[in-house]
């Protein structure tokens, strides 16, 4: 990738808490993507850990890190993610949105959850690129946050790397259930992850939004929707037809997708 490339967006695993004490291959790919990146002005990071009313945009100046998570290692507490924020960027964000139409709120002193430091410190481990966070709206759907991406379709050009969250699946409770039992990954990871991936990679963005509807065993998969929202953020930034590329897939603890995707803006905006 050079510099004249556009800015993909992303949607990456943040896995559980402990991803960021054992990075495994997802990290891995994570960091190797990264390296092949321009350098951005500012990262937007969206995470399902951040949820709002209505979105709302970080202007924090140095966002702490949030330990968002309880019974963890102590080593996970320690540490802390120091990337500044920046104003000047989050007005930017703030004013795409307005100009769709989308009622937005501004917020001085949100930090950074373990959704948006644990994969940005395995991509800027310097933590030397600017971070504005950007909340979603779980008691929206799928088409809702595909509308706030296209609103913010605009900001790659100007160098702010959008990076969405979350997980493919995301089932807690089948994950308590198979690390108390020692049991193996449920067929519906497989079929679940399989069948985002040939949406996307097809361009098939009706049936990617009514998902609930169209893929197989999707209320098992996502119980609820916060977990995959980000990845319809991330899609509708990239604008019109996107190149999609998969570039991890993987399962860590049982039940959590760990697919990681880029999307390439297409020639059409």
């Amino acid at each position: 990738m050079t510099r004249q490339d556009p800015l993909p967006t992303l949607y990456v695993p943040h896995g559980a808490p402990t991803f960021a004490l054992r990075p495994g291959a997802a990290g891995a790919a994570l960091s190797a993507f990264s390296r092949q990146l321009p350098t951005p002005r500012a990262v937007l990071v969206i995470s399902p850990h951040w949820d709002t009313p209505i979105p709302t945009v970080g202007y924090a100046e140095r966002p702490e890190t949030i330990h968002d998570f309880w019974g963890f290692p102590e080593a996970l507490y320690a540490l802390r993610y120091p990337a500044t924020g920046c104003p000047e960027a989050a007005r930017l964000v703030s004013a795409a949105l307005q100009a769709v139409g989308l009622p937005v709120a501004a917020d001085a002193t949100r930090g950074l959850d373990h959704g948006a430091w644990v994969p940005l410190r395995m991509m800027f481990p310097e933590a030397d690129i600017p971070v504005i966070p950007l909340s979603i709206q779980s008691s929206d759907n799928a088409a809702y946050h595909y509308r706030l991406g296209r609103a913010l379709s605009g900001l790659p050009a100007q160098g702010i790397f959008i990076v969405a969250t979350g997980s493919i699946t995301h089932n807690l409770r089948d994950y308590q259930m198979a690390s108390m039992t020692g049991g193996q990954t449920p067929a519906y990871v497989h079929e679940f992850a399989g069948w985002i991936a040939e949406q996307l990679a097809s361009g098939d963005t009706e049936a990617l939004l009514d998902y609930r509807q169209r893929a197989p065993e999707a209320h098992r998969a996502h119980p609820s929707d916060e977990h995959l929202l980000p990845l319809y953020v991330a899609l509708g930034a990239a604008g019109i037809n996107p190149t999609t590329e998969r570039f991890h897939a993987g399962i860590d603890d049982y039940v959590i997708a760990m697919d990681a995707y880029a999307f390439t803006p297409g020639a059409q905006q």
